[in-house]
């Protein structure tokens, strides 16, 4: 039987409850993120909550990319995962663990490394992109496919107890290679293998990645677009660092740009 909610199972009027009552959202808002598509590219430490939450809000459909395998290294901050899931694709667990918390979306994988060869095709079907990636490579990556498709998504970044957060909307604000340019060289920075990480930390900042796809798609509250959000957990302090707009120098974005297509410029991103 229908109710106000249309296309929703009249059950979900209970599930969505403390959520339609939220100004902002209500019948119409649920059925917004009913019918929403997000891509999240790294179902790990920051890709698990966010895709948790996500789901447990209502997005129609959730895409998870990931190549890797579940690991015992993986499970203090990969919440999504279960031990009796390792050496399983990190994005058919992540599934996994997605319908049994919620069986009313539709949960998509990518279990291989997204490239410049695929990514675009899979973008394209797609409303909002979560990177929750840890490597330079596919963060530029992600970042040009989805400015040149003209796609809004959220970058975020961890290490050890510290992390940061920025949405990027077209028109609203600089992209990733407008911050930071050019994909350092290898073994320049530091990974969480090599420093470590703690898990809350993590679970923190992909919460906020989730927060800020349910903002877009309901068109509420104000998106880290043109500012980055950079939290210390060992402190417990933050702040926000803000950007001026587009850089006319940006390859992707700017005026001067010379990235058009991921593809034809396959080798920046190896």
């Amino acid at each position: 039987m229908k109710d106000s909610l249309g296309n929703l199972r009249e059950k979900n009027m209970e599930r969505y409850e403390r959520q339609i009552i939220l100004p902002g959202v209500g019948v119409e808002g649920q059925k917004k993120l009913k019918h929403a598509k997000v891509l999240i590219v790294g179902a790990g430490g920051l890709g698990s909550p966010a895709a948790l939450y996500l789901a447990g809000a209502g997005i129609g459909k959730i895409g998870i990319a990931d190549a890797d395998e579940v690991s015992l290294t993986n499970l203090h901050r990969q919440i999504l995962h279960k031990a009796k899931n390792e050496g399983k694709n990190k994005a058919e667990s992540a599934k996994e663990g997605l319908k049994q918390f919620n069986d009313e979306v539709q949960v998509v994988t990518y279990p291989y490394f997204l490239t410049p060869d695929n990514i675009s095709d899979i973008v394209a079907g797609y409303d909002f992109i979560i990177d929750a990636v840890d490597n330079f490579e596919t963060k530029f990556l992600i970042n040009d496919a989805c400015v040149i498709a003209g796609k809004p998504f959220c970058h975020a970044g961890i290490l050890q107890f510290q992390g940061q957060i920025f949405t990027y909307v077209p028109g609203q604000g600089p992209c990733y290679r407008c911050i930071f340019e050019e994909i350092p060289p290898k073994g320049s920075v530091p990974n969480c293998s090599q420093v470590g990480v703690m898990g809350p930390a993590v679970g923190v900042i992909g919460c906020m990645q989730a927060l800020e796809a349910v903002k877009y798609i309901l068109g509420i509250g104000e998106l880290l677009t043109g500012r980055m959000y950079i939290f210390d957990g060992l402190t417990m302090t933050s702040r926000i660092a803000k950007f001026p707009k587009s850089s006319s120098s940006c390859r992707v974005c700017g005026s001067e740009k010379d990235i058009f297509d991921v593809y034809e410029n396959r080798e920046e991103y190896r």
